[in-house]
C-alpha cells in the first residue's frame, strides 16, 4: 500500500466531514476538528492512499510532553498497518520537537490498539474509570522518548 502522510488541513477535513460517522468512528464532529486545526498546540496528520483519506491522528503539545488525541483509520482499511504508520509518524514528530514523553488514553476493550501501543513501547500507567461514555474505563499509557 502506497501511503502518504501529511499535515491535515481544512480541505482534508472538508473531504471527510460527511464521512466521520459512517466511514470512520463517531468520535469528534467537524466543528471540534476545525478548532483543533486552528489550535497552535495541536498537530494533526492525515494518511492518504491514492488520494483517498484512509486515516488521521493528532497530538496536543504540552510543556514537555505530548498527548495523542486520536488515531482513526477508515473502517474498511483497518488491519493494514495504517494506524501503525500514523503512530510512528506522531512519535517521530514528537521526537523532532524534543518532547520527553507521549501519553494517551485507550479504551480497555480495544485490545488491537493496546497491542499496537505496547509494540511501540507504551507502558500502562493507570486507569480512568468510566472515561468512555461513562461506561468503559480508559487505560493511560505513556512512552518515554
Amino acid at each position: 500500500m502506497n501511503l502518504e502522510l501529511n499535515n491535515m488541513n481544512v480541505s482534508d477535513l472538508e473531504c471527510i466531514c460527511n464521512k466521520l460517522e459512517t466511514e470512520f468512528d463517531n468520535f469528534w464532529n467537524y466543528n471540534i476538528f476545525k478548532q483543533e486545526l486552528e489550535n497552535e498546540n495541536s498537530i494533526y496528520i492525515v494518511a492518504k492512499c491514492e488520494g483517498e483519506i484512509v486515516g488521521f491522528g493528532g497530538i496536543w503539545k504540552s510543556i514537555d510532553d505530548v498527548h495523542i488525541t486520536n488515531i482513526v483509520v477508515k473502517k474498511d482499511k483497518r488491519h493494514l498497518g495504517i494506524g501503525a504508520k500514523i503512530l510512528e509518524n506522531l512519535i517521530s514528530i514528537s521526537k523532532k520537537l524534543e518532547f520527553s514523553s507521549i501519553t494517551l488514553e485507550v479504551n480497555e476493550n480495544n485490545k488491537n490498539a493496546i497491542n499496537l501501543y505496547e509494540k511501540f513501547g507504551f507502558e500502562k500507567l493507570g486507569v480512568r474509570k468510566k472515561y468512555y461514555n461513562n461506561v468503559d474505563n480508559a487505560i493511560i499509557m505513556t512512552k518515554y522518548l
